[in-house]
């Protein structure tokens, strides 16, 4: 599931671990349900584009769900015609429609716990992934390449997101959307952002694309070969192969493909310009200046001894800004105006660098050389809150108690660490939150 959603959807969902990417056997589709990809950033949680939401209100029971759904779907048909959708539409689709407790019961039992970067990206860009990211381009390759001349978004990286959110087509999730996202609306948790994806989806059937036993997907709704969510789809897919229908869930990609591509586009996807460039870094480097707001020329950053991993300047692709998803003790990148297109897609760092990375290696690329602080786990939700606490009661305020380590609390943690005559790389550590206890 992708950032193909709007910055309120964002603001409205949490990831609350890492999750391993779907694993690959074979580049055949295979009908089975995404467990969905819940990813973090470098340094902690992010917010996830996928539905992963944790709890608003008080949990009910999957009695309680059952007793109370024929009524709340009574109204819902209300408002899903008040909002212009055909009658024979919303009844055609909802007809019968019953809560599903297996839904519930994933939606109630998401870990706490994230990975660490190190170890989604060993499984995000893998031999296996590699290999298959290979053999799917080769196969789609026409089309790959007339997307990318029409979209100006390189067909490496079209195929990498494709990789990672249904493992090139196989993972494409076999739950019906309409009745996950029923389930999900009349629950507690995200009831508004649910509803306003099941109106969605009903408007997708009403104009004809796919039929409600067609619209299948994750168990959260997120549907086809780059798992769109309603929204999105309604936002962004194009029917690429000119039959009418813009249709990412069938066993042609190429619609889901090119809706992929017009969405980077339309954020400003510069074609040429790197995702980011692993870099190495001098002695002495001046650690405060890794922060996304600062960004420079690379010619201006070779000057202060930035260079890539084989010692050379960084070509001017553009302004570029230093990026350390595990500290001072972890891989560097220098990266550029395309990250940012990709965390439209999703906002996690992680995720953002594994697109990038499968891309580049699917392209030929070389693996990550820098080391990772293997040494380290990653912070349970408990225990980033706790760090995000204890900073603010340290006098470096978070600004938020939400367990998701972005700007806020990376720029707090560094705040504290020049205070503190620690490196100030930023980093969300076990070891920082040891310090602060």
């Amino acid at each position: 599931m992708n950032r193909l959603m709007s910055g309120a959807v964002l603001a409205a969902l949490f990831a609350n671990g890492l999750d391993a990417a779907p694993t690959e056997t074979a580049l055949r589709p295979v009908a089975r349900s995404s467990a969905g990809l819940e990813l973090a950033s470098a340094n902690g949680v992010m917010p996830s584009v996928r539905p992963v939401a944790r709890p608003a209100t008080a949990p009910r029971t999957v009695a309680a769900q059952v007793d109370g759904f024929a009524p709340w779907l009574d109204g819902f048909k209300a408002r899903a015609v008040a909002e212009g959708i055909r009658p024979a539409t919303v009844e055609r689709a909802l007809n019968g429609v019953r809560p599903d407790p297996e839904v519930i019961r994933r939606d109630r039992n998401q870990s706490e716990f994230s990975k660490t970067i190190w170890d989604y990206l060993g499984t995000a860009v893998s031999d296996t992934r590699i290999a298959n990211g290979r053999a799917a381009l080769a196969r789609h390759g026409d089309v790959l390449e007339r997307i990318e001349a029409r979209y100006g978004v390189e067909k490496e990286i079209v195929t990498a997101i494709w990789g990672l959110e249904s493992a090139y087509g196989g993972f494409r999730g076999s739950d019906s959307v309409i009745r996950s996202l029923a389930t999900l609306s009349h629950d507690a948790r995200r009831a508004a952002f649910f509803e306003t994806q099941l109106i969605a989806a009903l408007k997708i059937l009403d104009a004809g694309d796919v039929g409600p036993r067609a619209m299948t997907g994750s168990w959260a709704g997120a549907m086809g070969h780059t798992q769109f969510m309603p929204t999105s789809y309604l936002e962004h897919a194009v029917d690429f192969t000119g039959d009418g229908r813009r249709d990412i869930w069938s066993d042609d990609p190429s619609d889901a493909l090119a809706s992929t591509a017009a969405y980077l586009a339309g954020f400003g996807w510069t074609k040429g310009q790197p995702w980011g460039v692993e870099v190495q870094l001098p002695e002495g480097f001046d650690y405060t200046s890794a922060r996304r707001e600062l960004t420079r020329l690379p010619s201006r950053w070779a000057q202060m001894g930035v260079v890539d991993m084989d010692g050379r300047p960084v070509a001017d692709h553009g302004e570029a800004s230093i990026l350390l998803p595990a500290g001072a003790q972890g891989a560097a990148f220098m990266i550029f105006d395309n990250f940012e297109v990709l965390e439209r897609y999703n906002t996690a760092d992680a995720y953002v660098i594994g697109v990038g990375h499968l891309a580049d290696r699917i392209a030929g690329g070389d693996p990550i050389r820098g080391d990772w602080p293997h040494g380290d786990r990653a912070l349970s939700l408990a225990e980033r809150r706790e760090l995000q606490e204890r900073l603010t009661r340290a006098g470096f305020d978070t600004q938020k108690i939400d367990g998701l380590i972005g700007p806020l609390t990376i720029g707090a943690v560094r705040d504290y660490q020049a205070a503190n005559g620690l490196l100030p790389d930023g980093y969300a550590s076990l070891r920082l939150l040891e310090r602060l206890r």
